[in-house]
């Protein structure tokens, strides 16, 4: 019998892999990382998918663990990259803009749950992404 795996499966595993290599980072890196991973689905909800895809790309450079966090959620969306995955989430009729909103929400929920087990990154209340 072949190996089945669920979508949510195969992506709480790839989301895994690229959270484990975070964890050999500094741990300015990673609370960046980390704290990212919990402010960008409120930053989603509350600006839309194309606004915060956006601000996270306008950050600065030393800003790099927000925008790594951004290139590894595109990954795992099945894009090559953080620009790939601005362009998607600007063109698309709303049907298709919805269901990736829906598919980063999911993976971001991945991310701030391996931020937290994996990097031992809390969310903070208030906090700017």
């Amino acid at each position: 019998m072949p190996d089945i795996q669920t979508r949510e499966q195969r992506q709480a595993d790839g989301v895994f892999q690229l959270v484990s290599r975070v964890a050999a980072r500094d741990q300015a890196y990673k609370q960046a990382y980390g704290s990212m991973a919990h402010g960008l689905p409120i930053l989603i909800r509350s600006a839309g998918l194309v606004q915060a895809v956006a601000f996270v790309q306008s950050r600065p450079n030393s800003q790099q663990p927000q925008k790594d966090l951004l290139t590894d959620l595109a990954i795992v969306l099945g894009y090559p990259n953080a620009d790939s995955l601005g362009t998607a989430s600007r063109k698309p009729p709303l049907a298709s803009y919805m269901r990736l909103t829906h598919e980063a929400l999911a993976a971001l929920l991945w991310f701030k749950r391996f931020a937290q087990s994996v990097l031992h990154v809390e969310g903070s209340e208030g906090e700017e992404p």
